[in-house]
């Protein structure tokens, strides 16, 4: 990977894993949000910025300082995907799933966001889930000046901790709403330590989120995994079970995959919501 840092903006090349359209559209994320260019615009708390490629360069906009504090890490750019890329290809439909996935990067993002997100995806479709959360955002974040355009920080738990679930009545989440309550009331009280959770083993981690109301496996696999980094953890939707009933025995476990389960699952997820085969 290089860098060259102009004015207000990161220029990076030899970086071959790396496609915006993959990471922000493989269901990791929902406030990455294309224009009819392609450039996505999102934030990560308080930083925003604009994301693209244009055929072997990578732009991020935003200074060295940023960049370094904050895109480095939350794009995971340090990670040698191309090796494991490598490490899950442990079959032929893996090699076909992880070469059409070959681009995406699994993000490093706040953990109260993650957790609150995939509490709303539950029994929902991305569309909806986007819809949601931008609601929420412009109902209880803070205002962001980017570029001449408003843009709204996640609300912070201590924010939602403070409103019943009658207040998320705008948003239209539906019986979601008493469970993001009660995961910001958690999160807030100091009984749910996502931090340290993060430093946990997988199984502790997972057991302690499966004991908030309104989180069941699924779910709980995906704030792992996508809030807490933890790489093994391997979430399985309608489309992840579709795809193992098809390619793999009953007995299938994702350690096959190492410590890349995760990775492993959003490249199947990708290729069979891609419509592949």
């Amino acid at each position: 990977m290089r860098l060259k840092f102009t004015d207000n903006l990161t220029e990076i090349t030899e970086l071959e894993d790396f496609e915006p359209v993959k990471i922000f559209e493989c269901g990791q994320c929902f406030r990455w949000i294309p224009d009819e260019k392609g450039v996505y615009t999102g934030l990560f708390r308080k930083h925003a910025a604009r994301v693209w490629r244009e055929g072997e360069k990578v732009f991020i906009t935003g200074d060295r300082e940023t960049f370094e504090k904050v895109w480095r890490d939350y794009f995971d750019l340090d990670r040698d995907y191309a090796e494991i890329r490598r490490l899950v290809s442990i079959d032929g439909y893996m090699k076909k799933a992880a070469e059409f996935g070959k681009g995406i990067r699994i993000l490093r993002q706040d953990k109260w966001e993650a957790l609150c997100s995939f509490i709303i995806s539950q029994c929902n479709n991305i569309p909806r889930i986007r819809k949601i959360i931008e609601a929420l955002c412009e109902l209880y974040g803070e205002p962001i000046e980017f570029e001449g355009k408003t843009l709204y920080t996640f609300p912070a738990a201590e924010k939602l901790a403070a409103l019943s679930p009658e207040d998320l009545a705008p948003i239209r989440c539906g019986y979601r709403a008493p469970y993001i309550i009660d995961a910001a009331r958690a999160v807030a009280e100091g009984r749910l330590n996502l931090d340290k959770l993060a430093d946990s083993g997988y199984e502790d981690a997972l057991k302690e989120l499966k004991s908030i109301n309104g989180v069941g496996d699924k779910v709980a696999n995906c704030i792992v995994l996508f809030g807490l980094q933890m790489l093994d953890a391997f979430p399985k939707d309608v489309w992840i079970k579709r795809v193992l009933k098809r390619y793999y025995s009953e007995d299938f476990s994702p350690s096959v995959f190492g410590g890349y389960a995760g990775v492993a699952q959003q490249y199947m997820f990708y290729y069979a919501r891609s419509g592949q085969k």
